[in-house]
């Protein structure tokens, strides 16, 4: 039985309460608030006795405990959803909101999910990671025209989807919208329902949960929310010679998995009883449950067998005892096992060569697979090395957990150190198809070619393993999107340092699609995908989305690569372009003008798009009220005019009408030579820009609901990695 389902039995301090109700509270909780019943005040336990059968409440809170295990709490569920009229007119809605209200009580990502379920509907969800210390947004999207359409049991978006969420969630908000009111579904589906619950009690009943009006009962009732829980926020190792060490006699500290330090105690095997009370775990006494064939003599956590006399062997259960006439019998049967045994070795010896040779040839079945020999045929000497898998396990400490230093949708990034002590970033791509080798090789190619100081280097791979492995330069100081959103922007963030770097990125863009061999569309450009090296120098990073032509209709797979908010709205319905890198750049030169987020979901509706907002702010003569103080007090009114309106330009709905990456890399380049006077020096009716045409705010809209690659999947999660370091926002490289 693991760690995680076994259920503390009867232990609870003297003089206790031990029972609310039916369910047992064991220490460290405890009942009553303030009784001294518990660990600490934050594990008490309110019991309301008023309700028949009395209800046990999470401390002050409104959360409802329904069971306390040795790891985890399971609380009452509580859901979001939203209701609509024949017309489309909204009847009803409401949000969710979970609030643990303790640090060390955190959302267990394991084996909770958001799952929505709806025909028209789509669920956003926001909070904040205390593993990664920054907050973090998911979303999935359903769709069905029939009710026929959703299977029995199958949650993949017809219906039903499902969004895997991040460690160390002590928060979490989130509500469901619809695309089109429900106005085509509204016969059979009239309502929306989202809910953060374990994934493993709820199964999907196809048309039927369409239309039960006992849906949210039944969640509510039958799926509840899995809290892990721990002590404190240090770690075994740094509590354990303390006088706040709370693990008794006989028992283990286990670290918690939650991804933000606090431990637990479990006792010893042999042992039994609560680890947190005095005395600590008790010996259990083996000898009952009959272990041994022979005699049976109980030990201090555990237990001993022998045979009685006359008799001979170990007394283990299955083995027992012989009388000792059989003695020659016994001498015989050791004979022929020491020989076996020496077969046994001989044959392990031969096992063990072929094993080896075995390796050996997979590893060059993978080089050959992952088209070795294609890249020995293409590659120059750009390419500074073909790395062997042996070099890469010694550079990362054969891929220790705390070498990891993102992960993302496009694989695994490690940090490694290099015989010569050059410090770089292998990434560990994610499996790939035998047709997309050739281009694969050609990517890489490709990429060994690009000579700009604003993108990232390759600088070799490795393809002796299963999946490719890619070596690039290390940069040092995080991500733009760290640097603009942390604290409100960083001290160094002036107008001129935003500026500065907009010009650097425009310039790489328009060098991948322009100067370079074959023109590269990114795909993917975001704050997160643009890193600052020692002197907050831009460069481009995360070519795992790219492609060396665009992507035209055919091509289209069922998710379009991307994150939430930078999404071109046309590139979703028509097939990305190199337009569509003009509409993401497009936000990422509004999160430098505002400091805003580009999507926030704890903003008003018509603010939650970054870019919808942006368009409808200049439209209506409000630029100068969205700005970022440091940017309004350091601009000058040229500067902020100009560059609002290039903005607009490259959120364009149509792609046809959007500037090329070049013309955005040159009007920004003329940017930096305007009048420095800044716009408080002019009259505020003069200020006002003229823009083009209105452009609708619920198109734009439409590209934030889209659900993307950004959902954090971690059953594909799970595929990659279970642990990943807290310096993920230090150098976060190719970060999803």
């Amino acid at each position: 039985m693991s760690i995680e389902s076994t259920i503390i039995t009867n232990h609870t301090k003297p003089g206790c309460q031990p029972k609310c109700g039916n369910m047992t509270v064991p220490y460290p909780f405890g009942i009553g608030i303030g009784a001294g019943c518990s660990i600490n005040r934050k594990f008490d336990i309110r019991c309301d006795t008023s309700s028949d059968p009395p209800i046990a409440y999470l401390n002050t809170g409104n959360i409802e405990v329904l069971d306390i295990s040795t790891s985890q709490i399971r609380v009452k569920n509580t859901f979001t959803g939203s209701c609509y009229e024949q017309n489309g007119e909204l009847a009803s809605q409401k949000t969710m909101r979970i609030d643990t209200g303790v640090p060390f009580f955190t959302l267990s990502d394991k084996d909770n999910r958001l799952t929505l379920v709806g025909c028209d509907d789509l669920a956003l969800a926001s909070g904040l990671s205390l593993y990664e210390g920054r907050d973090f947004n998911i979303g999935c999207i359903t769709s069905c025209s029939r009710s026929v359409d959703a299977s029995n049991g199958t949650c993949s978006g017809i219906g039903c989807c499902q969004a895997a969420i991040p460690k160390g969630l002590m928060t979490f908000w989130g509500t469901v919208t619809s695309m089109l009111n429900h106005t085509k579904v509204w016969s059979f589906n009239p309502c929306g329902y989202a809910f953060l619950g374990e994934h493993e009690k709820f199964t999907f009943r196809g048309a039927s949960d369409l239309t039960d009006p006992n849906f949210v009962s039944r969640i509510v009732k039958d799926v509840p929310i899995v809290i892990d829980w721990a002590i404190g926020n240090q770690s075994c190792s740094e509590v354990k010679n303390s006088t706040a060490y709370s693990c008794k006699e006989h028992s283990l500290c286990i670290d918690s998995e939650s991804g933000r330090g606090g431990y637990r105690c479990i006792c010893e095997e042999g042992y039994d009883g609560n680890p947190y009370l005095t005395p600590g775990c008790q010996d259990n006494d083996e000898c009952t449950k009959n272990p041994c064939d022979g005699i049976c003599k109980n030990t201090a956590g555990g237990f001993q067998c022998s045979c009685p006399k006359g008799y001979f062997g170990d007394g283990q259960k299955g083995r027992g005892c012989q009388k000792e006439r059989d003695l020659p019998v016994l001498k015989l049967s050791l004979g022929l096992g020491l020989g076996l045994l020496s077969l046994l070795v001989s044959f392990s010896w031969i096992y063990f060569g072929i094993k080896r040779r075995k390796i050996l040839k997979l590893r060059e079945k993978f080089f050959k697979q992952n088209g070795g020999m294609l890249l020995k045929q293409q590659t120059s000497s750009n390419l500074n090395k073909v790395f062997t898998i042996e070099e890469l396990k010694k550079a990362t400490n054969n891929f220790a957990k705390d070498r990891i230093l993102g992960v993302g949708g496009n694989g695994i990034v490690y940090k490694g150190i290099l015989p010569d002590q050059r410090i770089v970033a292998i990434k560990k791509s994610k499996q790939l198809e035998q047709n997309q080798i050739e281009e694969f090789i050609n990517e890489v190619v490709i990429l060994t070619q690009i000579n700009h100081r604003n993108v990232v280097k390759l600088l070799g791979c490795c393809l002796e393993t299963e999946v490719p492995l890619l070596v690039y330069e290390y940069i040092s100081h995080g991500t733009l999107h760290y640097h603009i959103h942390t604290n409100g922007g960083m001290p160094w963030l002036s107008w001129q340092n935003r500026l500065r770097i907009a010009v650097e990125s425009a310039d790489a863009f328009s060098y991948l699609h322009y100067a370079a061999s074959t023109p590269i569309l990114h795909r993917d450009i975001k704050s997160a995908n643009i890193l600052l090296d020692d002197y907050y120098t831009a460069k481009i990073a995360d070519f795992g989305a790219s492609r060396l032509r665009p992507f035209d209709q055919a091509d289209m797979s069922s998710l379009i690569p991307g994150t939430l908010g930078y999404l071109d709205p046309e590139g979703i319905q028509m097939g990305l372009s190199d337009k569509s890198d003009v509409y993401s750049f497009g936000v990422v030169l509004a999160e430098l003008l505002t400091g805003r987020e580009a999507i926030d979901l704890t903003l008003p509706n018509k603010e939650k798009s970054l870019a919808a907002y942006f368009k409808v702010s200049v439209k209506e003569n409000r630029l100068f009220q969205i700005l970022h103080n440091k940017v309004l007090k350091e601009g000058s009114l040229e500067q902020l005019n100009a560059i609002g309106e290039l903005v607009v330009r490259c959120l364009n709905t149509k792609g046809e009408e959007r500037p090329t990456m070049k013309e955005v890399a040159t009007e920004l380049e003329g940017f930096t030579k305007y009048s420095s006077r800044t716009w408080a020096h002019h009259d505020q009716e003069n200020n006002q820009l003229q823009m083009g045409e209105m452009i609708s705010e619920q198109e734009d809209l439409y590209s934030v609901l889209m659900y993307t690659s950004t959902n954090y999947d971690t059953s594909s999660s799970d595929q990659q990695s279970t642990e990943i370091s807290t310096k993920r926002e230090e150098n976060p490289l190719f970060n999803d």
